[in-house]
């Protein structure tokens, strides 16, 4: 298994209901390390660079009207398979068909107000972490508890 990181973001929707101590909760909870994590309100031009791919599309405008409507938390997550975790983490994109357990299927009935992001691939990962946070902002440690998180042989 693969240590990765993962950006995520609680939304403004997560923040504006309070649930960033939840969420933050979670994934500490699953034994995930929180490496990076600031405020800060999205920009449209931090916005246009990333969600770039989308910019084209017809529901962009309403995409970065949302994102950019109030603070999101940033977070650096770093784990075993922390991509893949905190995906599953995550429920579906529509809390509404988002399983019980996850974040989205207990906190979530929208599709567009969906509480958080998660990068979907390691060069997304690797992309959105760089936009987010400047390296001197990532900080390394291993926890005290972490040899009882996972065998040396998984992480």
């Amino acid at each position: 298994m693969a240590t990765e990181r993962s950006l995520i973001l609680v939304k403004p929707d997560g923040v504006q209901r309070r649930l960033i101590g939840a969420i933050v909760t979670r994934i500490e909870n699953r034994g995930l390390k929180i490496v990076g994590m600031k405020m800060l309100n999205v920009t449209p031009e931090l916005a246009g660079e990333h969600y770039a791919e989308h910019i084209e599309k017809p529901f962009y405008p309403l995409l970065e009207e949302f994102i950019t409507a109030a603070p999101v938390v940033a977070l650096a997550v770093e784990g075993p398979e922390a991509i893949s975790v905190m995906r599953g983490m995550m429920g579906t994109t529509n809390g509404r068909e988002s399983a019980p357990g996850t974040i989205r299927g207990d906190y979530g009935v929208s599709r567009q107000m969906n509480l958080i992001h998660g990068s979907d691939g390691p060069e997304a990962a690797a992309r959105e972490l760089g936009i987010y946070f400047k390296p001197e902002e990532l900080v390394d440690y291993e926890p005290t508890l972490g040899e009882w998180v996972c065998a040396d042989d998984e992480k």
